[in-house]
This record gives structure tokens, C-alpha cells and sequence, in this order.
């Protein structure tokens, strides 16, 4: 997938381009659902398959106080777009400028002037240009002007579920724990990337040796718990099943920042310092709580590890 950083980067002649435009904060099913379309419809018309989106959530630009944590950082965001088989995606800076851009000057200017668009896609509550007068109304009325036709995603819902598919709904979900859910709405597993760096090596005194992630990741880190998930190794193309422990350690009060740490379940001699890894999560096994002593404490890290197991479908020893 190529990645255009401004209009300015889309070389002369590049479309005609199909394109689908939105924030795309976590690449939920719901944006699944639109890019899959977006790949019809550019193979249906022999155009480029185009996703536009921005370099921030456009409230951290208009209303800060407002503007949630991004469920995937923008570089995430990109590699999941590029999973979806898209041809490009362009980024654009939503600074002051953008935010006072009219709607028509936006289509003029980036999907027209620039991607030379023959189909745009929007989902029904999508909204763009200054105050957020660009609707698909809006869309429907330039369209015959400008010479591209516009056609409206419907919202994904869930089965047996009401409520449409959001990358709120996933936040919330993460901020609850409740990672199996997250993945239903995301339609993959709920992760972080990070490098595994050097911690207080308490894991492996106590015989659970651990992979502490970097305070620096690419995604929201679900609530504080025990959770049993997958830890891929990027530098070796391994992926572990692991027993994975996201919080500040209460037992020992004396980790300062959240950690996401993983254990791999069956290995004690393994060495990831310095690795690229992925922890993906697959189920809630416990909250966090603080265990009066090491005995209880190493007691209930056996437990977790055989209900890491069990959560996985694996057998350890």
C-alpha cells in the first residue's frame, strides 16, 4: 500500500481513484465493511482503491477537551489499512487549516484535484469541511458537478446486538476488560506493540519470567487484569501463548507506571530483550488485585497460567 502524506504527494495522473473517507480509528468491522466495499467498487470501475483519513482525531484539533484516546496510534492504523488489500491511503494534517477548509474546497481540492476520485464512500454519520457541512447530502449534490457518484455504507451491527459498531464501543470496551467482546467488534484480536525492554525481573525470581513491554505502544491497553492472549515475536516470526498481566503490581507497590507484561507459558530460559512484539488479547481471566505475601501470590501466577492455558485451548509441560 502507498502511503501519501499530502495531497501535494500524489503524483500527476494516479486515479482514477475510488475512495473511502473517515477517521478509521482501530480498523473495526465497521471500517472492514466499508474498505471491502471500496475494493469492489474500484474493481468494478478499474479505479485505485484510496482510503483518506487523518494524522489525529479531529477533535484534538476543534474541541481538545472533548478528543478520546485513539484506540490505534496513526502508523497502526496505516498497517491495518494495508492488511485490507487497499491501494493507498492518504493522511491528511488536521491542523487549523484543514479544520477551516470549506467542504467544497475539500472535495475540490484533495478527492478530485488530487485523487482524481470517480466514487466516494462514506459511512451515514461521516462529516468533513469547516463546522461539519460536508454530508453525504453534500456529497450527492457535487457529484454530478464534479464527476464522481457517491454511494452510503450502512452501519455494521453485531448479531443480536442494537447498537452499531463504534470505535467508542471499542474503547469502552477495553477501558471494561472485556477484550473477547473487543475483538468481536473489532473482528480481530485486541493488541499492542512494543518493544520488550528491562524491568524489576520479579517474574523470574518468583519462576514467571516476564516480557515487559515499553511504557511506549502503538494502541489503548485494555483495563488493569490478567489476561490470557498471544505474544508475537516479530524478530523471530514465533508466536507464544502467553499469560499476559497489564497494571502497577499492588503486591509490591512499587512500579509507578501501567506495564503490560507477558508470560510465556511453558518457556523460563527464554530471552526477548530488545524484540519487536505484538500482545494480542484473548480473554479476561481476573482483575488485579494485591495478594498478602509471595507464597499467595505465587499461587494464584500458577493458577493463571493454567487458566491461560485453558483460555487458549493448549496444553503446557
Amino acid at each position: 500500500m502507498i502511503v501519501f502524506r499530502s495531497p501535494e504527494e500524489v503524483p500527476a495522473g494516479f486515479g482514477p481513484s475510488a475512495v473511502a473517507i473517515g477517521k478509521f480509528d482501530g480498523v473495526h468491522a465497521g471500517h472492514r465493511a466499508v474498505i471491502a466495499r471500496l475494493n469492489e467498487a474500484a474493481a468494478a470501475t478499474g479505479s485505485r482503491s484510496v482510503a483518506v483519513t487523518f494524522d489525529r482525531n479531529p477533535l484534538a484539533t476543534i474541541r481538545p477537551d472533548r478528543c478520546p484516546e485513539n484506540v490505534v496510534t496513526v502508523d497502526r492504523k496505516l498497517e491495518l489499512l494495508g492488511d485490507l488489500g487497499i491501494d493507498a491511503t492518504l493522511v491528511l494534517t488536521f491542523d487549523q487549516e484543514m479544520a477551516a477548509r470549506s467542504a467544497e474546497d475539500f472535495v475540490v481540492e484533495i478527492l478530485v484535484g488530487a485523487l482524481q476520485v470517480s466514487t466516494v464512500l462514506v459511512g451515514q454519520d461521516f462529516r468533513f469541511g469547516h463546522g461539519g457541512a460536508g454530508t453525504p447530502e453534500l456529497l450527492r449534490e457535487l457529484g454530478p458537478r464534479y464527476g464522481f457518484s457517491v454511494e452510503v455504507v450502512d452501519d455494521v451491527y453485531l448479531s443480536g446486538s442494537t447498537r452499531r459498531v463504534s470505535s467508542s464501543w471499542v474503547r469502552e470496551l477495553l477501558m471494561e476488560g472485556d477484550v473477547a467482546s473487543a475483538a468481536t467488534v473489532l473482528g480481530r484480536y485486541p493488541d499492542v506493540r512494543g518493544e520488550v525492554v528491562h524491568g524489576l525481573k520479579r517474574g523470574r525470581e518468583l519462576g514467571f519470567p516476564t516480557a515487559n513491554l515499553s511504557t511506549i505502544v502503538d494502541a489503548f491497553v485494555p483495563a488493569d487484569g490478567v489476561y490470557a492472549g498471544w505474544l508475537v515475536d516479530h524478530d523471530t516470526g514465533i508466536r507464544h501463548p502467553s499469560a499476559i498481566s497489564v497494571g502497577t503490581n499492588p503486591t509490591f507497590d512499587d512500579v509507578l507506571v501501567r506495564q503490560v507484561e507477558a508470560h510465556v507459558l511453558g518457556e523460563t530460559g527464554l530471552d526477548l530483550y530488545g524484540h519487536d512484539v505484538t500482545v494480542e488479547f484473548v480473554a479476561r481471566l481476573r482483575g488485579m488485585v494485591a495478594f498478602e505475601g509471595i507464597e499467595k501470590l505465587m499461587e494464584q501466577m500458577g493458577a493463571d497460567v493454567t487458566d491461560a492455558a485453558r483460555a487458549l485451548g493448549i496444553t503446557t509441560g
